[in-house]
């Protein structure tokens, strides 16, 4: 379990892009388990669309990526600073298999498949009631930054 102040404590993003709200449930080095609140407060809502508020995918996949970092830095037993920055390398496979609307819970549920040259990949998939909302492969790396 992680909860808000944990995960600020661990990840750079901040409103409007933090996407996890708190870890359920983290297995070092393998899997982790985190939800995002759906709100109608949060601000793509406005524009996304008026007449039908959905969830960007984009935004899923983001959620996603910071459950991985996450898991990452637990794996490593460290924590991001000034100078270190946690990418995208790739996303593959990526599908949409239901709309995520205000009100609806996103479980992301994030599996490391492996771990190379400082390239993590991920088997990740975001779902709502049960349902598959969106799934991917990740990839994600950490850099340094001047």
């Amino acid at each position: 379990m992680m909860d808000i102040h944990q995960i600020l404590k661990q990840l750079p993003h901040r409103y409007p892009i933090l996407l996890v709200d708190r870890v359920l449930d983290i297995e070092k080095g393998k899997r982790i388990k985190a939800l995002k609140n759906v709100s109608i407060n949060e601000p793509y809502f406005e524009g996304h669309f008026p007449h039908r508020p959905v969830m960007p995918g984009v935004l899923m996949l983001e959620a996603l990526a910071q459950a991985a970092a996450l898991l990452s830095f637990d794996m490593l037993g460290t924590s991001p600073d000034d100078k270190t920055v946690y990418y995208f390398a790739g996303i593959d496979g990526a599908r949409f298999k239901r709309p995520v609307e205000p009100g609806d819970q996103l479980i992301l549920e994030v599996e490391l498949l492996r771990s190379k040259a400082g390239i993590f990949k991920f088997k990740a998939q975001a779902t709502v009631g049960g349902e598959i909302a969106t799934e991917a492969e990740l990839m994600c790396t950490m850099r340094s930054i001047a």
